[in-house]
């Protein structure tokens, strides 16, 4: 049985930040930018409070049942809630969506070298 391997993205808003609070996420977004995002085991936050009080969780994780990625999805929410709660930050509307990669589409270099392979 092979690894699947699970993106989870888990999605919110911001919610009844003191001002304190939004002065913090404002210093240290640099490092939450969502240029610099990635989906990583532990979880990659970012946001842009300063345009607009959403948030975005990145999460990598894995499974070897298509049935696996309920169970990833739950995970990398509860992250997600542990990690804000963790700092006090109140959040809402929090929802994830998560994605297969063995069930991905190929892009079009990944068909062209797959064309390409002696069969």
């Amino acid at each position: 049985m092979s690894t699947r391997t699970f993106r989870i993205t888990v999605r919110g808003v911001f919610d009844g930040l003191s001002s304190d609070q939004r002065a913090e996420l404002l210093a240290r977004a640099a490092e939450h930018d969502v240029l610099r995002a990635a989906f990583t085991p532990e979880g990659h936050l970012s946001y842009d409070v300063a345009a607009r009080p959403a948030f975005t969780f990145r999460f990598l994780d894995s499974g070897e049942e298509e049935e696996d990625i309920l169970e990833a999805s739950e995970r990398a929410e509860e992250a997600a809630k542990a990690w804000l709660t963790e700092r006090g930050l109140g959040y809402k509307n929090l929802r994830s969506q998560a994605e297969d990669l063995s069930q991905a589409p190929l892009g079009k270099r990944q068909r062209r070298a797959a064309a390409q392979k002696p069969a």
